[in-house]
């Protein structure tokens, strides 16, 4: 599956600055890693956004946001955030810093 090349260009520039970036074909489209933990993504032309469990109901609520059900069951704590909600930088900018504060928040892997 083919992903927006465009958005992952306008992800890429806001996560520069951030440490530790990667980004990774996955699910069929683009992820962005933080630390190694995924912070948002790409689906064909639908932004990822992981928010985390606490954040997801009320961010159901937003314009162009539907639950990430892409294996037929919504994944608690990740979003679709449609193109038409992140057409203006600002409100990509808004879903990019939470994907990113959630990717911070969790604990770092433990290496075996």
């Amino acid at each position: 599956m083919a992903y927006d090349a465009v958005l992952a260009q306008r992800i890429a520039v806001l996560l520069k600055r951030k440490k530790q970036l990667v980004q990774k074909q996955m699910f069929g489209g683009l992820c962005f890693l933080v630390n190694g933990k995924m912070c948002c993504g790409i689906i064909g032309n639908k932004l990822v956004a992981r928010v985390g469990p606490e954040r997801y109901e009320s961010a159901l609520t937003q314009p162009y946001v539907k639950s990430m059900d892409f294996t037929g069951r919504p994944l608690k704590g990740f979003l679709y955030v449609l193109p038409r909600g992140v057409q203006d930088p600002a409100a990509l900018k808004v879903w990019i810093d939470r994907s990113f504060q959630y990717a911070e928040s969790l604990p770092s892997k433990r290496k075996v």
